[in-house]
């Protein structure tokens, strides 16, 4: 499945118009202060934006930022701005032709933003296996993900390496696809509803156990909206499926917020 992610998102598709629904590609609710931040992205960039919508903190100077599946890179450079050049920003994208784009330009926003140095390092892997790309334990502060977790054949190792990598006290946010329902097997075998961010969608209540059981003690809903499938072909083998786009944030506590949380002391 994911040589099929790959070739979907480095071949097939070559821009947002592309796509086959709005499943992965939409802004509705982009916060204000991020649309002149977004401005300043160049536009080779911005067109191989495939996402169901960046939610972020607003105060991130200086911190340590990781955009799991990072693509082309256009929330890399959103979040350049906000962490300033003493922030750092990693972006991880197991697709290199996506990640070509993201390099190719990072000397231009360098320029553009004013730093003297890049803030930013893309790396090539996979989200499930930070390790192998040697990202040490608790050394990143906030970590963001856009509609991209629906793509992981192992969404449990993708959570237990994101709270491996979160410094206590830090935090995921992300916005993927879910499902009112889980996905019939047959499906998640189809490579476009799957590159689509559909089939691969989590149902709602097994990604909350998911989260729970790997550190993730108090996941909050941010947004949710419901998704339309216009296209007729892929309406009619998804059938009664409800399918939503949301956002998430997860936290990684202290071992004393932890306590208090178990104990039921809030």
């Amino acid at each position: 499945m994911q040589e099929i992610v790959q070739k979907y998102y480095g071949e097939t598709l070559t821009g947002s118009q592309d796509l086959q629904t709005n499943a992965c590609c939409t802004d509705a609710g982009l916060p204000d202060f991020v649309k002149p931040l977004l401005a300043r992205v160049h536009a080779d960039v911005q067109t191989r934006y495939y996402g169901c919508g960046l939610v972020l903190p607003e105060l991130l100077q200086g911190l340590t930022i990781l955009d799991l599946g990072c693509g082309a890179g256009r929330d890399v450079y959103v979040l350049s701005q906000l962490t300033g050049e003493t922030g750092q920003v990693i972006g991880v994208d197991m697709t290199e032709e996506q990640l070509t784009v993201a390099r190719q330009h990072e000397k231009y926003h360098q320029k553009a933003f004013g730093y003297k140095r890049s803030n930013v390092r893309f790396l090539h892997g996979y989200i499930e296996r930070l390790h192998e790309l040697e990202l040490a334990d608790a050394s990143v502060d906030v970590i963001v993900s856009n509609c991209v977790i629906n793509l992981a054949p192992d969404k449990a190792a993708v959570l237990r390496e994101a709270f491996r990598v979160l410094k206590p006290g830090g935090e995921l946010y992300f916005s993927d696809v879910y499902s009112d329902r889980r996905i019939p097997m047959e499906l998640t075998h189809d490579p476009v509803l799957y590159g689509e961010c559909l089939s691969g969608a989590l149902y709602w209540n097994d990604f909350l156990q998911l989260s729970r059981k790997h550190g993730f003690t108090d996941p909050r809903l941010v947004d949710d909206r419901p998704i339309a499938i216009s296209n007729p072909e892929l309406a009619e083998k998804t059938g009664n499926i409800g399918f939503y786009s949301a956002t998430y944030r997860l936290f990684k506590l202290h071992d004393l917020e932890l306590a208090w949380k178990i104990t039921g002391n809030q």
